[in-house]
C-alpha cells in the first residue's frame, strides 16, 4: 500500500540490536527409537525393524490403528489405504479389509518421549497418547505471527524474531512504550487490510503490535492490538493500553496480550483490542475528514504478585 505512511517514535533508546538472530533452523528429531522394556523397567532404544514397522510406506508417518495389511503382510495407515485406491503399494495386490492386529497391539505396548523432547518436553507416553499430547505441547514450535500474507514457518520465539526482522521486514524497537502515527490519503479505498506494525522487546520478551482495516457488521471500522511472543500462561503475566484520540477525545483500551498461538484472524474476530469506527476516526483526524491521520500510543507493563494479599500490582517498564 503506497499511499500508506506510517511514522513510530518510542520512548526507548532506538532499534534493538538483536542477538537472538538464529542462524539455524529447528531440527526436531525422531523419537521413535525408543521403547519402553517392560521387564527391566528402562528405556532402551529399540532396534531399527521396530520404528520400521509402524512407520507407513507411503507418507512415512507413524501408524495407528486401525493398521491395514495385505494378503502378503506388507501394512500401511488407513489414511493412505485410500489414497492408493485400495492396492497394496509395495507389490500391488488388492489390500481387502485385513487388520494387522499384531502389530497394533505391538504399538500398545510402547512408550515414547514427547517429539519435541529436543526442545525441552520430558514428558514420555504411550503410543497411542503421544500425538494427542503433541498436538498441543508447550514447547512445541510457534506459526510465524506475521499478519498480512500466509507464512508457513515455524520456530522457537529467537528463531521467529530473526525471521520477522530480515524476512518480513518488520520494525524492531526496545522499550515498553510506543507512538505510532497511521496515515491515508484515501480511507474510504480501505475496506479489508492488514499491518503488523512493530515488535517491542520489552521485559526480556517480544510483543508484536497489529493494526487491521475490516468491515464489522456493515460498519468500517480499524482496530489495534497487542500479541504476545509466547505461551497463553507466560502472556497472562502482562498487560497493555492502547489509546487512540483527536479534536479532545480518545478512546483508550487496557487488556491483556493475546499469545501467538492464536492467529491474528483469531484476535480480530473476537474484537479483542481497541476498535475505532471509521467515521470516529476521521473525527480524530481533524480537517476535511478526507485524510485518516491516526495516532496510536500504548504501553506494556508486568502484572507483579502482592505477597501480602495476593493482588497483582503493575510493574511498569522503566
Amino acid at each position: 500500500m503506497e499511499s500508506d505512511s506510517i511514522e513510530c517514535i518510542t520512548s526507548s533508546d532506538g532499534i534493538f540490536s538483536s542477538s537472538t538472530k538464529s542462524s539455524h533452523n529447528i531440527n526436531l528429531i525422531n523419537n521413535n527409537n525408543i521403547i519402553n522394556n517392560q521387564n527391566a523397567g528402562v528405556l532402551i532404544p529399540s532396534s531399527p525393524s521396530v520404528h520400521e514397522l509402524l512407520e507407513c510406506p507411503v507418507c512415512t508417518n507413524s501408524m495407528y490403528p486401525p493398521i491395514h495389511q495385505c494378503h502378503n503382510g506388507h501394512t500401511l495407515c488407513s489414511t493412505c489405504k485410500v489414497r492408493v485406491h485400495n492396492r497394496c503399494p509395495t507389490c500391488r495386490q488388492e489390500l481387502g479389509d485385513i487388520r494387522c492386529l499384531a502389530l497394533e497391539k505391538v504399538a500398545e505396548s510402547l512408550e515414547l518421549p514427547c517429539k519435541y523432547c529436543s526442545l525441552g518436553c520430558p514428558e514420555i507416553f504411550p503410543y497411542y497418547s503421544k500425538l494427542k499430547h503433541e498436538a498441543v505441547c508447550n514447547f512445541r514450535p510457534y506459526n510465524c505471527p506475521y499478519a498480512g500474507s500466509e507464512c508457513s514457518v515455524l520456530g522457537d520465539i529467537p528463531y521467529l524474531v530473526a525471521h520477522l526482522r530480515d524476512d518480513h521486514k518488520v520494525d524492531m524497537h526496545s522499550g515498553c512504550t510506543f507512538n505510532h502515527r497511521y496515515v491515508k490519503s484515501n480511507p474510504r479505498e480501505v475496506e479489508n487490510a492488514t499491518w503488523m506494525l512493530t515488535v517491542f522487546n520489552c521485559f526480556s520478551h517480544y510483543f508484536c503490535l497489529h493494526f487491521e482495516a475490516f468491515q464489522l457488521g456493515m460498519a468500517p471500522v480499524y482496530m489495534a492490538f497487542l500479541r504476545f511472543m509466547g505461551d497463553e500462561m507466560q502472556a497472562r503475566n502482562f498487560s497493555y493500553s492502547l489509546e487512540v484520540g483527536g479534536n479532545g477525545r480518545k478512546l483508550t483500551w487496557e487488556g491483556t496480550p493475546r499469545s501467538i498461538r492464536d492467529s491474528h484472524k483469531k484476535v480480530r474476530d473476537s474484537h479483542d483490542g481497541l476498535i475505532i469506527q471509521r467515521n470516529m476516526a476521521l473525527f480524530f483526524s481533524g480537517g476535511d475528514r478526507k485524510e485518516l491521520k491516526l495516532r496510536v500510543t500504548g504501553r506494556i507493563w508486568k502484572e507483579q504478585q502482592n505477597p501480602e494479599n495476593g493482588a497483582c500490582i503493575p510493574n511498569l517498564c522503566s
